[in-house]
């Protein structure tokens, strides 16, 4: 499958680049809007996603590098080259988080709100990238025949793309898309609920994907790996602990607030 979309004399553009930067802006549409119903000074948030989308595919990238270092000090003007692929989601997601924290900390701003907004737009964005794996035909599972594929009722462009090396293969992007994008319209559902503490949206994504994330990556054929682990299915663990542990201290917490007042947690 061609991976280029465009070529405009010696520039060539990419499906693996449009995937992306379509999903960074639609996950930046739906946080501006919702930062301004909440009301978020709008300079700061320009600043903010600017340096953290930077960060962040500077984190996905440097992620990637390290677990597959022989091979890029052997060649090393492949590291510029992220048009391949080699952006490692969750390096991405772990320099982004540390770039909010710390911004939010040097500005004193809520650091919850500011994340349960981004996660919403993350996810999406998430689930709109994992197409630019499609198109370089990477980031797929085990061999498979063609009419298992046939009887999960998927799109035919999805199981002749997915045929790949004289073989079909389990289409794992696409299962990750679509689970995120069920994740994405939860969290929609979830923010719509008023009494929704700050946090709570974060912690549903750290959970949600962590999950989902361990599960399709016991299909995935090309993991990065540290020995015999599959790194991805580490940190998801890390992710969904992180998640749980943040959703029962902010509960804890909110109850020991009503009980000081007086009042009733409803």
């Amino acid at each position: 499958m061609d991976k280029i979309a465009l070529e405009l004399g010696p520039l060539q553009i990419r499906w693996y680049s449009i995937c992306i930067f379509t999903g960074i802006l639609v996950a930046c549409i739906l946080i501006y809007k919702e930062a301004k119903k909440n009301k978020i000074d709008e300079e700061f948030l320009i600043n903010l996603t600017f340096y953290t989308i930077l960060i962040g595919i500077l984190g996905a990238r440097l992620y990637y590098i390290i677990f597959n270092l022989s091979y890029y000090l052997s060649n090393p003007i492949e590291i510029i080259k992220i048009w391949n692929g080699g952006l490692a989601i969750h390096g991405g997601i772990i320099a982004g988080l540390l770039f909010i924290i710390y911004y939010c900390k040097k500005y004193k701003v809520d650091i919850y709100k500011i994340l349960d907004m981004v996660v919403v737009g993350l996810i999406v964005a998430q689930a709109i990238g994992r197409w630019g794996n499609f198109f370089n035909q990477e980031a797929y599972g085990p061999i498979t025949t063609k009419e298992n594929l046939t009887s999960l009722f998927l799109p035919n462009f999805i199981i002749e793309g997915m045929y790949i090396s004289g073989a079909y293969h389990h289409p794992t992007f696409f299962y990750e898309s679509t689970w995120c994008l069920i994740g994405f319209i939860i969290m929609l559902l979830l923010r719509k609920y008023k009494k929704l503490k700050p946090g709570y949206l974060t912690g549903f994504y750290l959970i949600w994907y962590g999950i989902i994330r361990f599960m399709i990556e016991a299909m995935r054929t090309d993991s990065l790996m540290l020995g015999p682990i599959k790194i991805a299915q580490l940190v998801s663990i890390i992710f969904v602990i992180s998640g749980l542990t943040l959703i029962i201290i902010k509960s804890l917490k909110n109850k020991n607030v009503v009980h000081k007042l007086g009042g009733k947690n409803e």
